[in-house]
């Protein structure tokens, strides 16, 4: 949902400025897509967002992979908005992703709700929403929307994907699916399959959704539909993108209204930290919807690389791209032993792989904030990666034209 702004948006000379969401329509009958569960399903809209300017070589485009509840608008600014896109402190001229030197695409995930084919969205054979009817889909579904969508731009091949926790998973399965598409892939607190810990808070929150009265099985748009599920669903889960020292030390023990414990049962925000939580809830049910997490969090609970293709090492095998592994030292949701466990499987194939574990105290969601640590890894790789590309493709352009290289 937009927040109104009463104002003129701030003056940020490393702002992308004002942007706009754009839809494509892909897999049309009778090309429809093939899912992962081996139905056919079609036409899908994506909605997308681009920052920057493609090169006339078309060989600076990056696409970022945004996370669970995150969508096309990653950086800049919409109309009567109130906040910029998701990682706007990362995407933009001079930023980690320079929006000066890059060409980057954001595009929301198959199943979503914001903008992109989803259980809300209409069956054209029906001309009802597909609620529930809305087929299973998984992480390599989505990236075969956005890899449709890439070429449907005429870029054959990326210079990069980046991408945190879901929006790692898609990084992962681009390398493994399309080998030879990209050059180079930023994973970000993430992992090759989810943990059985991951799977138990998913399970929770879903549990959450479809016992709520309202949920009315998967049947609610045009009612109030399961805002209590859905608001107790994104405050298990905003747990487990916290750490316990950044939750201590925002938090601690403090009462939110009072000096005094209340000794009551009927009180629900009676600590600041529940407060905190109650409003994380309350803002999620304003823009998010309940059928589109029930989805999202399943596909990421199938996620398992390993399996896909035998061998993580032979997933992730066949593509020459150059990978930056990253991990954060308070992330419990995915920790550092899950990044690792990535970075032996690529050096098991002989390839490029670089790999930092930073010292935050942000958690899971340290990949969001900590922005200007990341831009320091993320810059001169994002840099290599170019410079290197152009080389070899100025290298090809000689032999083709029987001109020798300069010594």
């Amino acid at each position: 949902m937009t927040e109104l702004l009463e104002e003129a948006p701030p003056v940020d000379e490393r702002s992308v400025g004002m942007t706009e969401t754009h839809h494509s329509t892909l897999f049309e009958p009778p090309s429809e897509l093939r899912l992962g569960c081996r139905s056919k399903f079609g036409p899908v809209t994506v909605a997308w967002e681009t920052y920057g300017e493609l090169s006339p070589a078309r060989d600076n485009a990056i696409f970022i992979c945004h996370a669970l509840t995150g969508d096309a608008h990653a950086a800049g600014w919409h109309a009567n908005a109130k906040k910029p896109g998701w990682w706007d402190g990362f995407i933009g001229p001079g930023k980690g992703v320079d929006t000066n030197k890059y060409f980057v695409i954001c595009a929301n995930i198959l199943g979503g709700c914001m903008g992109t084919t989803g259980p809300g969205s209409i069956n054209p054979e029906t001309g009802e929403r597909f609620c529930r009817d809305f087929p299973v889909i998984t992480v390599g579904d989505m990236v075969e929307v956005h890899a449709e969508l890439v070429r449907s731009f005429g870029i054959e091949r990326l210079l990069a994907v980046v991408g945190g926790s879901l929006g790692g998973m898609q990084v992962l399965e681009w390398a493994a699916r399309f080998p030879d598409r990209l050059d180079a892939a930023v994973v970000l607190a993430s992992a090759a399959n989810m943990s059985a810990q991951g799977i138990a808070f998913n399970a929770v929150g879903r549990r959450a959704i479809v016992t709520d009265p309202q949920y009315n099985a998967g049947k609610y748009y045009g009612e109030a539909g399961p805002r209590y599920g859905l608001a107790l669903a994104r405050m298990v889960a905003h747990i487990t993108y916290l750490s316990e020292a950044s939750i201590e030390r925002k938090f601690g023990r403090r009462l939110q209204d009072s000096e005094e414990l209340a000794y009551s049962l009927l009180r629900e925000t009676e600590f600041q930290v529940e407060s905190y939580l109650h409003y994380q809830g309350k803002r999620f049910v304003e823009r998010f919807d309940a059928n589109s997490y029930l989805y999202l969090t399943k596909a990421m609970d199938y996620f398992n690389l390993a399996d896909s293709y035998g061998s993580l090492a032979n997933a992730l095998g066949r593509t020459d791209a150059h990978f930056l592994v990253i991990s954060y030292s308070s992330d419990w949701l995915f920790p550092s032993s899950q990044s690792r466990e990535i970075v032996r499987a690529l050096l098991e194939r002989r390839r490029h792989v670089t790999f930092a574990e930073f010292d935050s105290p942000f958690g899971h969601d340290s990949f969001l904030i900590d922005v200007e640590g990341l831009e320091k890894m993320v810059v001169p790789f994002l840099h290599r990666t170019l410079e290197t590309r152009r080389k070899k493709e100025s290298g090809v352009s000689r032999q083709e034209s029987g001109e020798k290289p300069s010594e």
